[in-house]
């Protein structure tokens, strides 16, 4: 248990404990992550998730620039990455595997969701957003979809688990507003500039 604000790298190659921190958190929490569990009970940094291949990751306020970049998963390891916040731009940037969810609790009526560039050169993995997002903000690699039942099993899971954490409704987080699924539109974003 951590009751400050840590530095940045919290967690970083962490392979199995459990970290509460009741404060914010600086940023690349959860670099390289393979295992085990940190839960955050007030903002993240930037580049929150960073390359984490396992564990779970959970933040309940804001986090900031490219969270979930190169996140990755490698046969039964998946790592989960669960935003109360709200995030800023390239959100998933590069992401390779796992679910990165963002709720938007507390979200300004005119302030954005994620920010722009969301999953520039996604190729793997999803992201579950509660609200909508407009088109512009999306990376070209990037398409969204409407959920379907196993969507629903996905984020009934996790969120069930999230609210146990921080004491939140899991009924009110699944259902008071749709979520918008965004996955990648090819596995290899860029093959076609180097193939010949």
């Amino acid at each position: 248990d951590i009751n400050g604000v840590p530095g940045s790298d919290l967690g970083a190659f962490m392979d199995g404990p459990t970290i509460n921190v009741f404060a914010n958190a600086q940023d690349a929490v959860g670099n390289t992550m393979n295992n085990g569990r940190i839960v955050i009970h007030g903002n993240g940094g930037d580049v929150v998730g960073f390359a984490m291949r396992g564990g779970k990751l959970f933040v309940k306020g804001d986090v900031g620039y490219r969270v979930g970049i190169h996140m990755k998963q490698y046969e039964e390891k998946m790592p989960i990455l669960v935003v109360g916040g709200i995030a800023k731009g390239f959100l998933g940037e590069y992401m390779a595997g796992g679910v990165l969810i963002v709720l938007g609790l507390g979200k300004k009526e005119k302030e954005p969701l994620p920010g722009s560039y969301i999953g520039t050169g996604m190729h793997g993995g999803a992201i579950y957003l509660r609200g909508s997002v407009s088109k512009h903000q999306l990376g070209k690699e990037v398409v969204p979809l409407e959920l379907d039942e196993q969507d629903m099993i996905i984020l009934e899971k996790h969120l069930t688990d999230f609210a146990n954490e921080f004491n939140f409704s899991v009924d009110e987080l699944l259902h008071s507003q749709p979520f918008t699924k965004l996955l990648p539109l090819t596995h290899r974003p860029y093959g076609r500039l180097y193939a010949y």
